[in-house]
């Protein structure tokens, strides 16, 4: 059997079990063309290997790849498609995970400021699409995927609020804004309006010059731009430069922090954040939250005035 054939039925069987698949799918049918017109017992491990390797040094894309490879290869010997599989045994060591990266309120205000950097006389509104972009991601915490993927109706802004959907984990949530980003985010809409709205009232809320979704590539290498005009460099010790996704990170933090400077009870209000983030659950939230020093520095505030107030009432 031909291997484009088992990526088709492969893809196919995890969509009727629910899974969206859209990287992985893509991923697949990426490496069935690496292989040429072979059958899927054909393959060799050395074109394996070297697929996985990629170009470059070794990253964790080796491990994605890999386990999106191992799904493949389970489905096709247990149909009998083929008899071994050609992945290689030992799993290399892989450089660390990025560090989320927590961007200083100074930062965000760069990066908003650089946005002007990024116009583009056949695509006027690229530069405050971007800036309305930056401060979604910020004020709300989407992922930069449901950003892209969000339509006009999708943004309420009499009862101020979002409706995210076709999530990460196929739920729908609806996410709060304050006043400020309802008003960028109208300001926006009425902009958008005057490009071409290929699904009327219904296209999305940020797109290309023609209308049609802003692709994700696109805005991660616009980012880049904007991240080197607004002179944010790679941390010491990473290897690569703060991201956009990182601005999700940096949202989860500042609420933290703002809670912890206002005497919240931050431990009863996490489960409501990771609500909003669209977490599954509170574990995941805890993981977002990165102990910046100004963080560390509210918590150790927190914790010395329990101590004092476990002192005094001893």
């Amino acid at each position: 059997m031909k291997l484009i054939d088992v990526v088709t039925a492969y893809v196919g069987m995890q969509r009727s079990l629910g899974m969206k698949f859209t990287a992985a799918d893509r991923l697949l049918r990426q490496y069935a063309r690496e292989m040429g017109d072979v059958g899927v017992a054909d393959v060799e491990s050395e074109a394996v290997a070297k697929f996985l390797q990629g170009d470059g040094p070794l990253t964790a894309t080796w491990r994605l790849k890999y386990n999106v490879l191992s799904g493949l290869y389970r489905f096709a010997v247990s149909r009998g498609y083929c008899e071994t599989c050609p992945l290689p045994e030992n799993v290399p060591k892989l450089p660390p995970s990025q560090t989320p990266y927590v961007y200083s309120t100074e930062e965000l205000r760069r990066l908003v400021e650089a946005t002007p950097t990024l116009y583009n006389y056949r695509s006027c509104q690229q530069d405050s699409m971007f800036r309305t972009l930056i401060l979604l991601l910020y004020g709300s915490g989407l992922r930069v995927g449901e950003a892209l993927r969000l339509t006009i109706p999708d943004v309420d802004l009499i009862d101020r609020v979002i409706v995210v959907r076709d999530t990460k984990f196929f739920k729908t949530r609806i996410v709060p804004i304050g006043p400020r980003l309802s008003a960028e985010l109208a300001a926006h809409i009425e902009r958008r309006r005057h490009l071409p709205m290929p699904s009327g009232e219904s296209s999305r809320l940020f797109t290309s010059f023609t209308g049609q979704g802003w692709p994700y590539s696109q805005v991660i290498t616009l980012f880049q731009r904007l991240r080197r005009a607004a002179h944010i460099e790679c941390p010491e010790g990473e290897l690569h430069p703060p991201r956009l996704h990182d601005l999700r990170h940096t949202a989860a933090v500042h609420r933290v922090v703002a809670w912890y400077r206002d005497g919240k009870d931050v431990q009863r209000l996490l489960p409501q954040l990771a609500t909003y983030l669209g977490h599954v659950d509170i574990k995941s939230t805890q993981r977002y939250l990165r102990m910046t020093p100004e963080l560390l520095d509210e918590a150790s505030r927190r914790f010395a005035q329990y101590a004092q107030c476990g002192g005094d009432h001893e």
